[in-house]
């Protein structure tokens, strides 16, 4: 009778790129409806403008390498890109600069190094960085007036019109601050009731903001359940800023309160569905919860002392730095064997 043999890991029904791929723009939709249902049709146009931008460049690349087009693209990794990078940008952001964020992210981020899986640092964030080192005019006043979609917020076709029109003059009536840009630059002026006063911050956190992150927190559990990803990143990554708030930032007088930094600004986007790329992230769990800490660290850093209101595609690109250095001390152990030990060689022995 023969036997058929077969090497280790003997994995079963494992989930194809393209599945994983799907669940998470599955479980962005909500935030994405909450961003379109609070801030306008600019999220809504950007994302469906720069995942056509994406698979574009993508397919144009694949071409010149004389890869397969068709094979790479149905894994959806170039679209979960640009979804990432249409929520994340200004909703009013001209087209030029999302393009190029789009390019930068594909060609550069992913394709030089190689295709998916050899990329050291999560694409969707080397391109919003660039955009936002090399365009902070177009990066800093083009994010939407909470005012919902039905109350005064612009419609399609202005919309539509603002981010592809050939003039990109600031509109005062659509456009405001984030509310973590608008806390920051206030409160050394001001006490924390008198910013918190500013009608951007509503009867709640920051009008819209909380829930956006409310739902993008919701999807976030939803990859955790279906095991698309693992806690750990996000419980380090919310961890370390808590942590952080709670220690520098007791006094909302001086600085930006936990809720604020919690619910504000692009956090559950950035703790469920960008510090959690398979690729660029760490990948023991131990390392895992330092990663999602040491972003969550450098995020609090950035907003309080830094130069840039949000912070996680800073904090995310740093610490993709650091990945091979965590992934050194943190291996997993080995099915029967006892944990490796690191360190400098010839000490605690004798």
């Amino acid at each position: 009778m023969a036997f058929v043999q077969q090497s280790s890991p003997h994995a079963r029904n494992a989930r194809p790129t393209s599945r994983v791929m799907l669940w998470v723009i599955i479980a962005a939709l909500p935030g994405l409806l909450a961003q379109v249902g609070f801030f306008g049709w600019g999220n809504l146009i950007n994302v469906v403008w720069c995942i056509a931008v994406a698979l574009g460049s993508e397919a144009a690349f694949l071409a010149l390498r004389g890869k397969p087009i068709a094979f790479f693209l149905k894994d959806n990794t170039a679209a979960v890109t640009g979804l990432l990078l249409g929520l994340s940008l200004p909703q009013f952001a001209p087209w030029w600069v999302s393009g190029i964020a789009v390019v930068t992210a594909i060609i550069i981020a992913k394709q030089l190094y190689g295709g998916l899986g050899s990329n050291p640092f999560n694409p969707a964030m080397v391109g919003y960085a660039l955009v936002l080192i090399s365009f902070p005019v177009a990066m800093t006043t083009n994010w939407a007036e909470p005012s919902g979609l039905f109350s005064g917020a612009p419609d399609f076709v202005d919309t539509l019109g603002r981010i592809f029109s050939a003039s990109q003059t600031s509109v005062d009536g659509w456009t405001m601050a984030t509310p973590l840009d608008e806390y920051k630059h206030q409160i050394a002026s001001h006490t924390a009731a008198e910013v918190l006063n500013h009608p951007m911050f509503g009867d709640g956190i920051a009008k819209g903001w909380e829930w956006v992150n409310l739902t993008f927190l919701a999807g976030g559990l939803l990859l955790v359940f279906l095991r698309i990803i693992t806690w750990h990143i996000p419980a380090g990554f919310l961890g370390g800023l808590a942590v952080m708030s709670l220690a520098f930032g007791s006094n909302a007088d001086q600085y930006a309160p936990l809720t604020l930094h919690l619910l504000a600004g692009g956090t559950m986007l950035g703790a469920f569905f960008i510090a959690t790329d398979p690729v660029s992230a760490a990948t023991s769990h131990q390392g895992k919860l330092i990663y999602g800490a040491g972003i969550g660290i450098l995020i609090y850093i950035i907003r309080t002392w830094g130069n840039y209101p949000d912070a996680v595609a800073f904090s995310v690109l740093l610490l993709n730095f650091a990945v091979p250095f965590i992934d050194h001390y943190t291996p997993p152990r080995t099915y029967g064997h006892h944990k490796p030990r690191r360190g400098v060689p010839g000490r605690n022995q004798g």
